[in-house]
């Protein structure tokens, strides 16, 4: 398709477009003009026995003004990913129309193992033309889904995955969702061999099957940041034609901030904006204020907004150690639109300061550790290489659980970058940082600094094989991934 159609096309199915109708008021008049009602509770549980139909195929996006073609997951609205009412199941007919193998994962979700989507022997990838259904119930909150198949992330094979309840519904906000990516014209095989110098041969055999082509090669360079990115997109915009989501003058937001980049991490930057975060990986903490929040790969943050008037609110992620940006613009009616530069003063590298003053607004209940791992994660850039207890995937030890079991797990960097650690089929709260004890947040993906410690503190209570593993896409296939087993669980 043309590139102008293509851009016009993705504006239209811009998450951030799908959670504007997510609004009451909104909804409220949509349904009086077509002369419908909203619908009531028993109607609700009759609407939530509905399968829905998530279709992974491929789409062509405008980026920098040259058109690429990556791959999508939309939901049965046309809209990429799956939205679920208060009390509905995650009941999901997947689709495999890209033209390739995939498997999606349901990315902080807590479904059977076997529905987890993690290319398991037991699991293997859909074939193209395929279709895997899905049936289980699924936790409230901001999660997302992407592509645990061949760095098909790095593709775009990604979306969110909102999951409401009733309280939200209540508020009477508009929701808007914000997800961020990083963007290469190289394929992620392409990055993969820069990185380690082997041939690009070499990396496919690393990490599954063949990708699409999409460009050519670009330089690289080595810094805080693993890879330089051709662009990084906000609901697959850069701010040469941003996202601008039309709101309320002084209206109340329910901002959704997803980051499903591969290999880079942001600052989430409100402008003049003071917002609360209510939720850290889809699980309500005790709110804190700021306009400055950091976001590590994969995770999530639920922020509430009060516009304080009309006009044009930039929502900006700004890249760390760098001063690159990308973001959306929050805008009343007739608000002049102002032009964002894509780069700008430099960010600092992330901290944990914000994660140290977290507090789980649902904690884990008080009870007895069972057991105590501890995991070091290790490697350098040169051999580019990451492990986990010396460890390289697949040549893992297993860490084995017993049903039941509180479990801690000591994770301990020993290099010089940051890992965004994740634990599939399970929520864990962060419960000490460098040794002190702390009743941090719920969460499923945790930024462990250099140099530094984490403990996380979970309930062994969805058995199972589950992947545990650095969120740093290019980390993970150099090996910086394990396997959390139970026990009697046949391999």
């Amino acid at each position: 398709m043309p590139a102008k159609d293509a851009r016009i096309q993705q504006h239209d199915r811009s998450p951030a477009a799908i959670g504007n109708a997510f609004s009451r008021r909104g909804f409220l008049k949509a349904a009086l003009a077509a002369g419908t009602l909203p619908l009531f509770p028993g109607a609700t549980r009759a609407a939530a026995s509905a399968v829905k139909r998530l279709v992974a195929g491929t789409r062509v996006i405008e980026v920098n003004g040259r058109p690429a073609k990556v791959f999508r997951l939309t939901g049965p609205d046309g809209h990429p990913g799956i939205r679920l009412a208060p009390g509905e199941r995650f009941r999901v007919n997947l689709a495999n129309e890209s033209g390739t193998r995939t498997l999606v994962h349901w990315h902080g979700q807590l479904p059977p193992w076997t529905q987890d989507g993690f290319p398991w022997p037991q699991t293997p990838p859909l074939a193209d033309g395929a279709v895997q259904a899905y049936d289980y119930a699924p936790i409230p909150g901001t999660y997302w889904m992407h592509s645990h198949y061949d760095m098909q992330e790095q593709n775009l094979m990604t979306a969110p995955l909102i999951v409401h309840n009733a309280a939200e519904r209540r508020e009477d906000r508009q929701e808007v969702v914000l997800m961020l990516h990083d963007f290469t014209f190289r394929t992620p095989q392409e990055v993969l061999a820069g990185l380690t110098g082997k041939s690009t041969a070499q990396t496919q055999a690393m990490a599954g099957m063949p990708a699409m082509a999409m460009s050519s090669p670009t330089s690289m360079h080595m810094d805080l940041n693993d890879v330089h990115y051709d662009a990084f997109l906000a609901n697959d915009r850069t701010f040469a034609d941003p996202d601008i989501v039309r709101v309320e003058r002084g209206g109340h937001i329910h901002l959704r901030v997803i980051n499903g980049a591969s290999s880079s991490q942001f600052w989430l930057d409100l402008g003049e904006l003071v917002g609360q975060v209510v939720a850290t990986d889809g699980h309500p903490v005790q709110p804190v204020a700021g306009s400055r929040f950091p976001l590590a790969m994969a995770q999530r943050l639920d922020i509430l907004l009060d516009l304080p008037r009309s006009g044009a609110f930039p929502i900006l992620a700004r890249l760390e150690g760098t001063g690159r940006q990308t973001g959306i613009i929050l805008a009343t009616t007739a608000a002049q639109i102002p032009r964002i530069a894509h780069s700008t003063q430099a960010a600092p590298p992330l901290d944990n300061s914000m994660e140290a003053g977290l507090t789980a607004a649902e904690p884990l209940r008080e009870r007895p550790t069972d057991i105590v791992h501890t995991i070091a994660l290790g490697g350098e850039m040169k051999p580019y290489a990451w492990s986990m207890n010396g460890e390289h995937w697949p040549h893992v030890t297993p860490l084995m659980l017993d049903q039941g079991q509180r479990v801690e797990i000591d994770l301990v960097n020993r290099t010089m970058m940051a890992h965004p650690i994740h634990l599939h089929g399970h929520a864990f709260q962060v419960s000490a940082i460098d040794g002190q004890p702390i009743r941090g947040a719920v969460r499923d993906t945790v930024l462990v600094m250099p140099k530094r410690r984490v403990r996380i503190a979970f309930d062994a209570n969805n058995p199972g094989r589950w992947a545990f593993h650095c969120h740093n896409l290019y980390h993970m296939v150099s090996g910086m991934m394990t396997e959390v087993r139970y026990q009697g669980i046949a391999v």
